[in-house]
């Protein structure tokens, strides 16, 4: 595998660099100074309106619902209470799912998190539907391992106040593939992009779509709000499109970037490694299975072998 400083399957739990922080100041409206005081005050709000039923109230936790809505009090509020809301409603998201499922997706090429930011900072959650397998993997299937990723990217404080792209791959995308956009899954895909979580996705790039693309998108494009509209990108195979907002430094080789696409198993393997990482899943309901990262060092010794001889 090519040596690449930027290159990296630890997420960043520190505290963020001064420089982020003083972005966070100008544009999130984070100041150090009454940060504290500020979630106290949301603390209270969410017991004395009692609209929901936390599993956490630590200050930890409550500041990425602050970050994620620039410290606007009620903003933060209403994203907080859709949030639990969401996880209420739907239960199959999160109920019993560990991370082998998410391991077993990421290595089929489905939802993938590259090792590495674009120029700005911020995470990549790529999808190519084209690799989708309908009867391997259900639709409930994707949103448990987009809800698991979206949980564990927001642990990083870079994430909560820079926010992350999604990339889909429409790449071979088929109607049977297609058939499963139901307007139902539409709005749960608006619910979690726009409403119901605390990660701020910044843009939405759209490659390689075919026309049964567009009648998917015509599900959802009602569905969002006009902030949401304006950050959706469509390039086709136009890369050069694409290079306008993710410098081709930070892109794959099959989008005329500079990076192959990297084995997925050793994100798995590191969380595995993390205690504070399993806490914070198990917190959140996931289920950790100890005997499964013996597994997962095998899946990923094994795919790194592969990977070498291809270079």
């Amino acid at each position: 595998m090519p040596s690449d400083p930027d290159v990296s399957y630890e997420l960043d739990l520190g505290e963020p660099p001064q420089e982020l922080m003083e972005w966070a100041k100008e544009n999130i409206r984070e100041n150090p100074d009454t940060r504290c005081l500020i979630i106290e005050d949301f603390r209270d709000i969410i017991y004395a309106r009692g609209e929901c039923t936390p599993h956490r109230t630590d200050d930890e936790f409550l500041l990425r619902f602050l970050r994620g809505r620039k410290f606007n009090m009620e903003s933060a509020y209403r994203l907080f209470v859709n949030y639990y809301n969401f996880k209420e409603d739907n239960p199959e998201f999160f109920d019993g799912v560990n991370l082998k499922s998410l391991l077993r997706i990421g290595c089929d090429d489905l939802i993938t998190v590259p090792p590495y930011r674009d120029q700005n900072g911020r995470r990549i959650l790529l999808y190519r539907m084209g690799n989708w397998d309908t009867e391997k993997y259900s639709v409930t299937n994707i949103f448990q391992a987009t809800m698991a990723i979206l949980e564990l990217a927001i642990l990083e404080p870079r994430a909560q106040i820079l926010g992350g792209i999604g990339f889909f791959d429409m790449q071979n995308l088929t109607l049977q593939q297609a058939y499963h956009m139901t307007p139902s899954v539409a709005h749960k895909i608006v619910q979690i992009l726009v409403t119901s979580f605390p990660m701020k996705i910044y843009a939405i790039h759209v490659v390689f779509q075919p026309w049964i693309f567009d009648v998917v998108y015509k599900v959802i494009h009602p569905l969002l709000n006009g902030a949401m509209k304006d950050r959706v990108f469509f390039h086709g195979e136009d890369m050069e499109s694409l290079h306008k907002h993710i410098d081709p430094k930070h892109l794959p080789e099959k989008y005329g970037g500079r990076h192959p696409d990297y084995v997925y198993a050793p994100w798995i393997e590191g969380f595995g490694k993390s205690e504070e990482i399993k806490e914070e899943l198990r917190s959140l309901g996931y289920k950790i299975d100890e005997n499964d990262y013996e597994e997962y060092k095998s899946d990923s010794e094994k795919s790194e072998s592969s990977l070498h001889s291809e270079y």
